[in-house]
């Protein structure tokens, strides 16, 4: 009996050995993609900081410094183009009216997005992948085609240039990523839980209000602060649908002041009105910024 062990010399067993690479080797190439990577971020942190702490500088200037003196620091900080932003501007009414529009529109379409999502995820019925796909292709529709129907809808249901109006139209903006993002977090949830709890009589709404939404609590995190700052920086549906001065939100505000301001400009004021327009957007990522990144994470691991 000539086994195949007796033909192999151990010579060749050692040839045909893998080549396994030295640990030395790849902490070399592990190490020189870490400062690529570090090299690359730390450029893409200054293109996006530098600007907004220029921005903040100069709203503590007179135009006399701006332009003479760019990049230098404020002699003095003129609080005046804060207070002016806020009152003269009237950007104190343009924050508050974007409170209104963009609170209503997250709330409304966190609300309508989860049960959309959370039945086309867990349940089976007939055209629920049709229902599905047709929010999905709401994300590949170009706003810019929707604002001529969108104007007269409102028009002929008497919301043109409202609060309601606005917040509807927002609504439907921002459901078909709102669906898809939480369609998938959905399908990640265990069915055990819900199981368990349909057994001891709990309802369908029960199990969703009670269980499921705690359940994707860090989905619905993420996904509402994407909404917020999707609304709070929507600047041409409003242009189109809110025609009344005393409706107009902040984006609207800032281009109304750069217009009429022309070449005699405040720029102090603008700037100021830039960063309150901006500060708020700030504060929410960064409270909920771990919130966003647990998320994404349990969104992609589950």
């Amino acid at each position: 009996m000539t086994s195949q062990i007796e033909k192999t010399r151990p010579g060749d067993a050692a040839a045909a050995k893998p080549t396994v690479p030295r640990p030395e080797k790849i902490e070399s190439e592990g190490g020189v993609l870490n400062v690529f990577s570090h090299a690359f971020l730390i450029l893409w942190a200054a293109m996006v900081v530098l600007p907004m702490l220029w921005a903040f500088m100069t709203s503590f200037k007179t135009n006399a410094e701006i332009f003479t003196a760019p990049w230098s620091l404020p002699t003095k900080l003129h609080w005046e183009n804060w207070t002016g932003a806020w009152t003269t501007a009237n950007f104190g009414s343009y924050f508050i009216n974007s409170l209104i529009v963009v609170g209503g529109g997250v709330v409304g379409t966190m609300l309508i997005g989860s049960m959309a999502a959370y039945v086309l995820a867990r349940f089976e019925f007939p055209g629920n992948r049709f229902i599905y796909y047709l929010f999905i292709s709401g994300m590949t529709f170009p706003v810019f085609l929707a604002l001529v129907p969108l104007f007269f809808v409102l028009k002929n249901t008497g919301l043109l240039a409202s609060y309601q109006g606005l917040i509807l139209v927002y609504i439907g903006y921002s459901l078909p990523f709102t669906v898809f993002f939480l369609t998938a977090f959905f399908r990640t949830l265990p069915t055990s839980i819900a199981e368990a709890a349909l057994i001891d009589g709990c309802g369908h709404a029960g199990v969703f209000f009670k269980i499921m939404l705690p359940l994707a609590r860090p989905g619905l995190i993420s996904i509402g602060i994407f909404n917020v700052l999707g609304q709070w920086n929507q600047y041409l549906l409003p242009l189109v649908l809110n025609s009344d001065k005393d409706k107009f939100v902040l984006t609207q505000g800032l281009a109304d002041l750069a217009v009429n301001q022309g070449y005699a400009g405040n720029w102090g004021q603008l700037f100021a009105g830039l960063m309150i327009a901006t500060i708020p957007v700030l504060v929410v990522y960064i409270v909920f910024q771990r919130q966003v990144q647990a998320g994404m994470t349990a969104g992609a691991v589950k």
